[in-house]
């Protein structure tokens, strides 16, 4: 279960070196609390007719301030959502699906049409079998993109397909290059009451070609996601399979209400940053039921990056991350940063198998990021063949521009870790927090490593907390303080 931050608890971050002090709460796990906001279920259903309708069931939670896992699906953050008004085809727009025609003006002509349904009951777009060649397109609000079984839209290989657009000002400029960057292929800004499904269709966002250009160090601006929604709400992506994104797959920012259930995102295990799912600058996410391979972290969350995210101060939060399992042999299972600078707290990460990974569950971090992570719950984790299962790390240097500020530091407090168990680890935890502002707060119980081999004593330094019933035995820095409240295991 998220925990909500308390304003009145004693303890205080200083967020930047700024002078706004944001204020962490002890852990409060109340069963009863449990009880009371569960008000509702997650229901998803698909016909076998053409219109193939969709009813996707969100009730709001006793607060949005709040949200609380349920054991089977998401919570709702938002009211029911409607069947479409309108359903048309692409075909309807000259679309072909032979998998070498261009159809980026019939999708771009679609989304013209359907932008006149979003007071009158919104609109579907069916993609029906077939293999749909199209450069990017931007979607509209009360819409729902519908990819029938055997659908697959395929990412143009023209760059030129892929425009130029702005820079997102938590970054300041492209993430990879100065300047702007390249759209997504499926985009959104300023949307709401949006789905993305089907019936197991897939989006392929043919990424070899940026990736060339990314190993041959020729690539002039920031690749594209595969899906970006930006400044949107109450938004569903499920029952897909997203493959060979150029760049991050799934990048929702500035965001709110989103669920992503029930996705297949494959990538080869070599390609360049081909993160899973990156929820970015936003709140109310649930993230369930899906499989990812992939060259980088399956699931990293992100705030903004070093001073850009500073100033604009869009935190992470009430994140639930659950039922994720896959392997990507360079990076973590589940990321906390690198880029954090806008804060993230209140993330529940539970049920998660990796495998064939470098690190199971990461925190990353540097000086010249502040911000602050808090309270963070990792859970009933499985992890097979995964070099370092547990890391904390700071030292990336990986900076905007010159002026990033090195007294700008990260507050780390409240990293509660339970039932984890790692078959076949290389090496034993690596904690490393920052001279400046040590990791604090970090409780760890039943937390087993089997068969750590070069190295079974663990790698600290900075960190402080608790530990109990951990194997092996973990340092000494988490051997001192087995008295305090912050640390509950009930």
């Amino acid at each position: 279960m998220l925990k909500k931050m308390d304003f009145d608890e004693k303890q205080s971050f200083v967020l930047g070196g700024n002078a706004m002090m944001v204020k962490l709460s002890r852990f409060s796990w109340p069963p009863l609390l449990i009880l009371i906001t569960l008000l509702a279920l997650l229901s998803f259903q698909i016909t076998s007719k053409t219109v193939y309708p969709i009813k996707i069931a969100f009730t709001s939670s006793t607060s949005k301030d709040d949200i609380v896992a349920d054991s089977r699906t998401c919570v709702g953050f938002f009211g029911e959502l409607p069947e479409r008004k309108a359903v048309i085809s692409i075909k309807d727009f000259g679309g072909v699906g032979d998998g070498k025609t261009s159809n980026t003006e019939a999708f771009r002509r679609a989304m013209r049409y359907v932008q006149g349904f979003g007071e009158r009951g919104g609109a579907q777009l069916n993609v029906p079998e077939g293999r749909w060649v199209t450069g990017s397109f931007n979607l509209t609000s009360n819409f729902t993109l519908f990819l029938e079984e055997g659908a697959v839209i395929l990412g143009s290989q023209d760059p030129k397909e892929w425009p130029i657009i702005e820079p997102l000002p938590s970054y300041g400029r492209g993430r990879e290059r100065l300047g702007g960057r390249h759209i997504s292929l499926i985009h959104g800004d300023g949307l709401a009451n949006v789905v993305i499904t089907g019936n197991n269709g897939t989006i392929d966002g043919q990424g070899k070609m940026w990736w060339e250009l990314w190993w041959n160090r020729t690539l002039e601006h920031t690749r594209g996601h595969l899906v970006e929604l930006m400044n949107s709400q109450d938004i569903l992506i499920s029952n897909l399979t997203f493959r060979n994104s150029p760049f991050w797959t799934i990048h929702p920012i500035y965001c709110s209400n989103l669920v992503v259930k029930d996705m297949t995102i494959l990538a080869p295990l070599n390609a360049p940053n081909t993160d899973g799912i990156d929820p970015d600058s936003s709140t109310n996410v649930c993230i369930e039921d899906c499989y990812i391979e992939s060259g980088d972290d399956l699931v990293a969350v992100k705030s903004g990056w070093d001073q850009y995210g500073i100033k604009m101060a869009r935190p992470s939060s009430n994140i639930i991350i659950r039922r994720v399992s896959g392997t990507t042999p360079t990076c973590s299972g589940v990321g906390i940063g690198s880029e954090m600078s806008g804060g993230i707290f209140n993330v529940t990460i539970e049920d998660l198998h990796v495998w064939d990974s470098a690190a199971g569950v990461r925190i990353k971090t540097d000086k010249g990021r502040g911000g602050y992570i808090a309270n963070i719950t990792i859970s009933d984790i499985t992890m097979e063949r995964v070099k370092i299962p547990i890391r904390f790390s700071s030292g990336s240097n990986d900076h905007p521009d010159e002026r990033w500020d090195p007294k700008a530091v990260p507050v780390v407090k409240g990293v509660s870790i339970t039932n984890l168990v790692s078959f076949n680890s290389t090496k034993a935890p690596v904690l490393e927090g920052i001279e400046d502002a040590p990791f604090g707060g970090i409780c760890m119980k039943n937390i087993s490593l089997l068969g750590v081999v070069s190295s079974p004593s663990w790698r600290c330094e900075f960190v402080s907390g608790f530990a109990n019933d951990v194997f092996p035995t973990p340092c000494p820095q988490l051997q001192i303080d087995n008295s305090s409240s912050w640390c509950s295991y009930s």
